[in-house]
């Protein structure tokens, strides 16, 4: 729709990181993030296993107001969908900066 196009233009992704949720330890971050709708592919090394929870966390900005914004996270192994979540964040305030952390409990 074209509401949907003036919100993804006017939209940015920051950072994004991925943490040991009890120690805060970073295991990944990423601040280059281009086509947002394209699929990324990213490396976490295998360590981040041994933790009992892990903290997804980016921050991003609005241009525009987005009445129930939502992240798609699928993982893959060898070109195969494994895994599929959603995440619901809901109301977007235009022109603002917004912080937005998942925990995901072993």
């Amino acid at each position: 729709s074209h509401r949907a196009h003036a919100i993804l233009a006017g939209f940015k992704i920051n950072w994004m990181s991925m943490c040991d949720a009890e120690t805060g330890s970073k295991y990944w971050q990423e601040e280059e993030w281009g086509d947002l709708m394209a699929e990324r592919e990213i490396h976490i090394p295998a360590s981040i296993l041994r933790c009992r929870a892990v903290a997804r966390e980016f921050q991003f900005s609005s241009v525009r107001g987005a009445r129930s914004l939502q992240l798609a996270r699928r993982g893959r192994l060898i070109e195969n969908c494994m895994e599929e979540w959603r995440f619901h964040f809901g109301f977007v305030i235009p022109n603002s900066t917004n912080t937005w952390q998942q925990t995901i409990e072993a």
